[in-house]
């Protein structure tokens, strides 16, 4: 029944904020965490990362003044509080959850250890990566490509608002047409933006596959680790 074992999870910041401006929309994250639990049951081992571009964003506060170094961790912060809001949201529903951090925060996390990871996700725990890569001038894409391969993730899972990738901005151009399927070589050729480069770059250097999907539209995550054609698949 299951295409894939383990996934990483990417979800944005700005995603958790539903039809607010700013913030944590509580309907949302309700939805993401039953959408999460119905696939831990049937025996997916998850890891997740989540942006914090609802609450702060390290290049804005660049722009109104602020260090780019010290912006970038005032980001990573905002991370940690979505994980902790999605790690309270999984909880409330019966799903046991780890948060680990890639800075020091023992009150709240546990430190980024790959081994305890992987350990946690063999125990049906689902696994949060807070606080990006613990480096400034790195995405959370980055961060989640990275946790990935440390984990030996089976694919990535992108969830967005769009459903795939398309040849444009469908938002701005009615006549995009979304690929099923695309190759990592087409993406480079093409110029579609996927992820940032860095983040991209890692996962074809180490053949981990892509699916870039709506995860606003219910079962469409379920269908996704099913093999359902939901969404595009960058491959090799």
């Amino acid at each position: 029944m299951l295409k894939y074992k383990r996934i990483l999870l990417k979800l944005s910041g700005e995603s958790l904020m539903g039809d607010k401006q700013f913030g944590i929309d509580h309907n949302r994250l309700s939805q993401y965490a039953e959408e999460i639990k119905g696939i831990a049951e049937k025996g997916v081992q998850i890891g997740i990362v989540i942006g914090g571009g609802n609450i702060f964003r390290g290049i804005q506060a660049e722009q109104g003044g602020i260090d780019r170094v010290q912006g970038d961790y005032m980001g990573m912060l905002a991370t940690v509080i979505n994980s902790m809001a999605l790690q309270s949201a999984l909880e409330r529903i019966g799903i046991q959850t780890r948060l680990q951090s890639a800075i020091s925060m023992d009150q709240i996390c546990e430190p980024y250890i790959k081994r305890r990871a992987i350990r946690h996700l063999e125990k049906g725990r689902v696994v949060i990566f807070g606080a990006g890569t613990g480096n400034p001038y790195f995405t959370t894409d980055t961060a989640a490509s990275l946790r990935a391969i440390e984990i030996e993730a089976d694919v990535i899972l992108k969830g967005t608002r769009v459903d795939g990738i398309y040849t444009a901005d469908p938002e701005k151009d009615k006549t995009a047409t979304r690929y099923e399927t695309i190759s990592f070589n087409e993406v480079y050729e093409k110029g579609l933006n996927v992820m940032d480069l860095t983040a991209f770059t890692l996962c074809n250097e180490n053949k981990l596959p892509i699916i870039v999907f709506d995860m606003n539209k219910p079962g469409n995550l379920n269908k996704v680790v099913t093999g359902s054609s939901v969404g595009t698949l960058v491959e090799f």
